[in-house]
């Protein structure tokens, strides 16, 4: 089920930050989930086979060989189904010396024998034999989502035989997944006919002689084959079997060790999913201290007794939300103090209390905590409030904890750390969401929030200052966000005249490119979006060299086709390339057309606890993800105008940022004198791991020594990087090997950081941000494997991730003490977008390369380019 899960879903699309692939595991724990979903069992277990020889290849040692090799892309995902099978408390069995459809016929039998219905759920056609009036078996027919029931009249039906006759069936035949050789000339129908003349393989045997024409020849010949295949195929129900059936009834999963396997998968719906299945465990609940009834707060003088009570003390806030159209407002606000609760309704409030609740929410004398506090700040100020004295957002906090958690939703974190469940559905349910007459009570929901943000707040300060956060937090993080909430307010003006053109040219050139492949195979007409008929004009119509096999027949995916294209120059995938390439550029053209806001502007919204490095990512749309290096996309950039008012943008970035944290943490000699020589470092590389001058690195040099050098930085296997280069596997190894002789202190580091992130349990990056990486300590291979890759990578990007959020809190400082009105508006990656007022230019381009060049004190010079222009391109430097 594995392998079948492994092929049905792309590797290319299943894999970690690190890459580790996971499509086989992701298959198969999604089906597992669909299976209990739709049969709800009482117990469950699952086989695995072993690598050790059976009795079935001790007797015959041809058994089974002639497969493929194992891909590599597979290798290790049996032992990570283990491990979630482990989390989820359901026993994986495998014995020594037999298969695992030995274990599972045993179980069926002793399932039988027991009073249970069994349904066995197996890609192997021998598993029909054990089909009975109370097992059924599931055998998946399309991937793994079309697993039909096979009963006894379905096997019959198919194959003229009944389920107790299959392995007879099977021993004529033969089996090709097994290498065991049937009877020549011998198909199913006809093997299917003798069963049911003679009654079974023995009674065939008996009447041998009886059994005219070439096929009774062909059978006499074969006949030790065919005894040989039903010894082999019959599957044993007598095994001694480890464990029981009270180890097998299905329980709920360890939530705790699903969280942490999941974060290092990155298994995000599959989560969700496992957890909705299984539902909140009643055990885990904590018992809830009860909320103190709430206060509402109905004016300026009742805000102001209540304020002038509890205000002293750290105030939990969390603003009641109502969504029409698209848009999210603010109408009311709770808060939660030590032991009391209140809450205001924005909807009718009169001009003195919004006077008294303004001064309350601006002051930095109420200290106060809330759960995502860039949003919270840009709900009020939409609503006229400037929100600060804001001490902890609970969101980052907990984030900063455990970076690698996938959902920092207030949700699921009152749900791990306080065992509080804050699902409205389930609360609606218990009475706690009363409704009055007017609608729904937004007041108790929002109070509850505030009561558990608070108390969060208390539970997670002291988990932050153990984990060395604290700093991060309040002088990091915070304030960044406060940057961040100003950046997405003021969004980036868009010329959409532009890019309306941009979207019909890209039209364009997807027409002429779809006529082109069409005029390629004589007019044929076909979707070139459609996997299925691309297959048949590419390896039936055309006759193309085969790519790799999948469960579809052969990939037709990006790589594949340009490694096709550059192998036969067919006009037909010039003309298919073109056609992808350019309806990718539409799609995001179409996204960023949706985008733009009502004052021409695009606003992305920045996340600050997605990735486990550090790193910012843009969302709605992610405007990190446009092309630069092609023409294409550089005429997007082209698209991100200066706004009215102002005189031009400005872009600075970082020149190999990544490559200098690398020279700083490894203190290697080379790559420092590279840097302060000003010398070309791919090229300086280049000429040491090749032994040229670096006149004469080529090109093709310098983008080995380049992708390999990056590579590093990311844990890059010999493997990884082999496929990266499309090089063989050796010669990628020979060049790491080549350029850690040169370069020793880099590999003398590498090891380093993996060594003491395993006695220390964590990473940590130059300003203290600490990666906890748990499975480093595992005894299941691969997830070491994933998580000392996260070890490599970690204090290199997070550091970079420190650099410029450092930066950009310099640069906004920089800005204000100069009282310039210049504004920053985007950060991509290690890249700054600034909108520049007018005479502010040479003002602007000196605060952003001091700001910029002081964010770190490195052994090497931290590089800043700068450009200017009026567009985003046109800005490019």
């Amino acid at each position: 089920m594995a392998f079948r899960a492994f092929y049905a879903l792309p590797a290319e699309n299943f894999a970690t930050d690190t890459g580790q692939h996971t499509n086989a595991v992701h298959g198969f724990v999604s089906m597992l989930l669909t299976m209990i979903r739709q049969q709800k069992p009482t117990h469950v277990a699952v086989a695995f086979d072993l690598d050790t020889p059976t009795f079935r290849s001790l007797e015959y040692t041809e058994y089974k060989a002639g497969r493929n090799k194992t891909p590599e892309e597979f290798h290790g995902q049996i032992d990570l189904i283990r491990k979630v099978m482990e989390a989820m408390n359901i026993p994986s069995i495998s014995m020594d010396g037999f298969e695992a459809d030995d274990i599972l016929a045993t179980l069926a039998a002793k399932g039988e024998a027991a009073g249970f219905e069994v349904l066995v759920v197996s890609g192997d056609r021998d598993a029909f034999q054990m089909i009975t009036e109370k097992t059924l078996v599931l055998y998946p027919k399309k991937g793994i989502s079309d697993i039909p029931p096979m009963d006894g009249d379905a096997v019959e039906a198919k194959y003229f035989v009944r389920p107790e006759q299959y392995s007879d069936l099977a021993a004529l035949v033969g089996e090709t997944a097994d290498n065991l050789p049937g009877v020549p000339g011998v198909g199913p129908k006809t093997a299917a006919k003798w069963i049911n003349l003679y009654g079974g393989l023995p009674g065939i045997l008996e009447n041998i002689d009886n059994i005219k024409g070439k096929v009774g020849e062909s059978l006499r010949e074969h006949v030790d084959n065919v005894t040989r295949n039903r010894r082999l195929n019959h599957l044993l129900t007598d095994l001694e079997l480890p464990v029981g059936f009270e180890a097998m009834v299905l329980d709920r999963p360890d939530r705790e060790a699903v969280e942490e396997l999941f974060d290092a998968l990155q298994f995000n719906t599959l989560r969700k999913r496992l957890f909705d299945l299984f539902g909140d465990d009643p055990v885990e609940a904590a018992e809830e201290e009860p909320i103190p009834a709430h206060e509402l707060l109905q004016d300026a003088a009742g805000l102001e007794t209540w304020i002038g009570a509890h205000g002293a003390q750290l105030l939990g806030l969390h603003a009641a939300t109502v969504t029409s159209a698209g848009a999210t407002d603010v109408v009311g606000l709770a808060f939660a103090s030590n032991d009391a609760t209140a809450f205001i309704s924005l909807e009718e409030i009169d001009e003195e209390t919004e006077k008294a609740l303004a001064q309350v929410l601006s002051s930095e004398s109420h200290t106060k905590t809330v759960h995502d506090f860039k949003r919270t700040y840009k709900l009020l100020k939409n609503r006229g409030f400037e929100l600060a004295g804001v001490h902890d957002d609970t969101m980052i906090s907990a984030y900063l904890i455990q970076p690698d958690r996938r959902s920092h939703e207030l949700p699921d974190i009152a749900q791990q750390h306080l065992r509080i469940s804050l699902d409205e559905t389930k609360a609606a349910a218990n009475g706690q969401l009363a409704l009055d007459l007017e609608g729904p009570d937004l007041a108790t929901p929002a109070v509850r929030a505030a009561h558990v943000v608070r108390a969060l707040s208390l539970h997670l300060a002291p988990m932050l200052l153990e984990r060395g956060g604290t700093d991060l937090l309040k002088n990091l993080e915070m304030p960044l966000s406060l940057i961040l909430a100003h950046m997405e307010m003021s969004g980036i003006a868009i010329d959409t005249a532009r890019l309306d053109e941009l979207y019909d040219d890209f039209t364009t050139t997807i027409n002429r490119a779809t006529e082109e492949a069409f005029a390629a195979i004589d007019g044929q007409e076909v979707n070139l979006s459609s996997p299925k008929q691309l297959q048949v004009v590419l390896f039936e119509t055309l006759d193309l060299p085969k790519t790799k096999k999948i469960k579809t027949g052969f990939t037709t995916d990006a790589e594949s086709l340009a490694d096709l294209l550059v192998k036969t120059g067919h006009p037909f995938l010039v003309a298919l390339m073109a056609y992808r390439d350019a309806t990718k550029l539409r799609q995001t053209v179409e996204g960023l057309r949706k985008a733009v806001a009502s004052d021409g502007r695009i606003h992305t919204t920045y996340a600050q606890t997605v990735a486990a490095t550090g790193r910012l990512s843009s969302l709605n749309p992610n405007l990190q993800n446009i092309p630069v290096r092609s023409e294409e996309g550089r005429r997007i950039r082209e698209v991100f105008v200066v706004g009215d008012g102002f005189q031009t943008l400005l872009t600075a970035d970082y020149s190999q940022i990544e490559m200098r944290i690398m020279a700083h943490l490894s203190g290697d000699e080379g790559l420092i004198q590279a840097y302060e020589e000003g010398e070309d470092l791919h090229r300086f590389v280049g000429s040491h791991v090749f032994g040229v001058e670096p006149a004469e690195v080529t090109n093709e040099m310098r983008s080995k020594v380049k992708a390999m050098s990056y590579g590093l930085a990311y844990g890059l296997s010999s493997f990884g990087l082999s496929k990266q280069l499309k090089i063989s596997v050796d010669e990628a190894r020979t060049l790491m090997k080549d350029y850690f002789a040169r370069f020793g202190a880099v590999r003398d580091y590498l090891r380093a950081v993996v060594d003491q992130a395993r006695k220390d349990g964590y990473t940590e990056t130059i300003f203290g941000r600490r990666r906890y990486l748990p499975e480093l300590a595992s005894d299941n291979r691969q997830l070491r494997d994933i998580a000392e890759r996260a070890a490599l990578n970690a204090p290199i990007q997070g550091s970079a991730a420190d650099i410029i959020k450092r930066a950009m809190l310099g640069v906004e400082k920089g800005l204000a003490d100069a009282g310039l009105k210049s504004r920053m508006l985007l950060q991509v990656h290690d890249e700054l977008v600034l909108e520049v007022a007018t005479g502010e230019l040479e003002t602007v381009e000196q605060i952003v390369r001091e700001k910029m060049g002081a964010a770190a004190e490195l052994s090497v010079p931290l590089d800043v380019h700068v450009g200017a222009g009026t567009s985003w391109q046109d800005a490019a430097h």
